[in-house]
């Protein structure tokens, strides 16, 4: 290794610190810290952010990466070196006191954006998230003033990904899963769920987070369980990843369902391979990608019949009461019911991308411009009616559900209908190599971790999203796997013809 490459991998040391540092307060903040406490953390936060704009846009980093360049460099060592100067590139361009301000910005509208929610009210929430598209629409510009700001934005979260490809996609999805979603309502025959309306204990569902996790084989020593209002993943590295989740007495299935999720993003951190560790590449390659893993867990494994005879019978033994005479056939037809509703997180497998066309369209005119902040609730309302059928009665289920907006993330939302897609191609390439029902049925994930990790999660960031999903795969990106196997699996539960 050449003495810059060496500087660099120091300079990377101390960049995975900060973030190290940031991952523990964001976690805090969502989980445990009081909820009046926010002023001195968004202080803390907007110092260690201001640390990683001088440490990115000092003269080392710039020198370096041109140094580096002149001499052969390893894979990884190149792969290093594109990251982080894509970094470069996208913090340069912002002045040292907007990022730091930034960062106290997102700091705060956290917890605006939890009272609004509690309270159902937008408008505690709105001041602070007009500053924040605001911000994020002057970074898009200031980043690439040649590109259409939400292009910039989602490229991201999914390199490559525009507002052009985004169109093509949900235009081929929405072709397949209208008509379906009208079949399902006017011919199907609805499964029975009145049995999933509990009262579910809230200490039998964690108790059953735990059986879940310990199915998906997930490591307990270096990974564990939270509580917060909304459920996410966050990883310091490999060797400590958390997940969250959040409990309903009545609806043991969200939480479930969630950890089942969130436990796939937690299997992909965990799996990154060991040389990565400490550099700008130990971590997902992006959030279609990351999303991928999660939906995968979630949806075409937990989802499936195979899980369901799987951990059913410790579903039972902990709710013995509210599952009496139900059998696993019955309770796999309930969790997959197929119909329109307000929360995008508890949205069955065939809506679920109308949740994020909604998110999509919002998103593009916020950051255009076209659409002011205020308006977001109403336009929301209106969207969701046209989308999903369904009326929105309050703004707690409505526009306040996602935490995302929180943190300026505009841009991430179509990468979990793009994940979802991914999900399902992967899926069927696993089928072609080994009897995933069947591993699945016994309980042994074991085989998918195997798989997976050989195919995707030890690469990290080294690989782009296209080499993964063909190395995975075998072939390109094709979201007809998806709707292939949505009007496969909703024609055999609702017995459509």
């Amino acid at each position: 290794m050449n003495k810059a490459m060496q500087e660099l991998r120091r300079l990377e040391k101390k960049l995975y610190a900060l973030q190290y540092a940031q991952n523990v307060i964001e976690y805090d903040d969502a989980t445990v810290a009081p909820p009046e406490s926010y002023e001195g953390r968004g202080e803390a936060v907007a110092e260690l952010s201001a640390f990683e704009h001088a440490l990115m846009t000092g003269e080392t980093l710039p020198r370096l990466l041109e140094e580096v360049k002149k001499e052969p460099l390893s894979e990884q060592e190149a792969a290093e070196v594109e990251e982080l100067s894509r970094r470069y590139r996208r913090i340069s361009c912002v002045p040292a006191e907007e990022y730091a301000e930034f960062s106290r910005l997102t700091t705060r509208a956290m917890s605006a954006w939890e009272k609004a929610k509690a309270a159902s009210d937008f408008s505690l929430y709105q001041p602070y998230l007009e500053k924040i598209v605001a911000a994020r629409r002057r970074f898009a510009a200031l980043l690439d003033p040649d590109k259409a700001p939400y292009d910039v934005l989602l490229d991201q979260f999914e390199p490559g990904l525009t507002m052009e490809t985004c169109d093509r996609f949900f235009g081929e999805l929405r072709e397949v899963i209208t008509p379906l979603i009208r079949r399902i309502t006017e011919e199907g025959k609805k499964p029975d769920t009145s049995f999933l309306r509990g009262p579910w204990s809230l200490a039998g569902q964690r108790k059953l987070s735990d059986r879940v996790m310990e199915v998906m084989g997930i490591d307990r020593a270096h990974c564990t369980i939270g509580e917060s209002e909304h459920p996410f993943t966050t990883e310091f590295y490999k060797g400590d990843v958390r997940i969250t989740t959040h409990y309903f007495e009545e609806d043991m299935a969200s939480s479930f369902y969630s950890v089942v999720h969130e436990g796939g993003h937690a299997l992909y951190e965990l799996h990154i391979a060991d040389r990565l560790m400490g550099t700008c590449l130990a971590g997902g390659v992006s959030m279609g990608l990351h999303e991928s893993q999660s939906r995968l867990y979630e949806n075409n494994i937990g989802r499936s019949l195979p899980f369901v005879r799987a951990v059913f019978p410790s579903i039972q033994e902990i709710f013995p009461e509210q599952l009496s005479g139900v059998t696993a056939e019955e309770f796999y037809k309930a969790v997959n019911v197929a119909e329109p509703s307000l929360i995008r997180t508890e949205a069955d497998e065939v809506t679920y991308c109308l949740h994020i066309m909604v998110r999509y369209e919002l998103e593009k005119q916020l950051i255009a411009g076209t659409l002011a902040v205020g308006d977001i609730p109403a336009e929301w309302n209106r969207l969701m009616k046209e989308y999903l059928g369904v009326e929105v009665p309050c703004d707690r289920v409505g526009c306040l559900q996602d935490v995302h907006w929180c943190s300026g993330d505009f841009g991430y939302f179509p990468s979990y209908a793009l994940g979802t897609a991914y999900a399902a191609q992967i899926a069927d390439a696993m089928r072609r190599d080994f009897d995933l029902d069947a591993a699945v049925e016994r309980g042994e994930l074991s085989a998918v971790s195997s798989w997976l990790a050989e195919k995707i999660w030890q690469y990290g960031k080294e690989k782009s999203p296209a080499w993964l999903i063909k190395n995975a795969c075998g072939a390109p990106f094709d979201p007809h796997y998806y709707t292939d196997y949505l009007v496969k699996k909703y024609s055999e539960i609702y017995e459509l013809d």
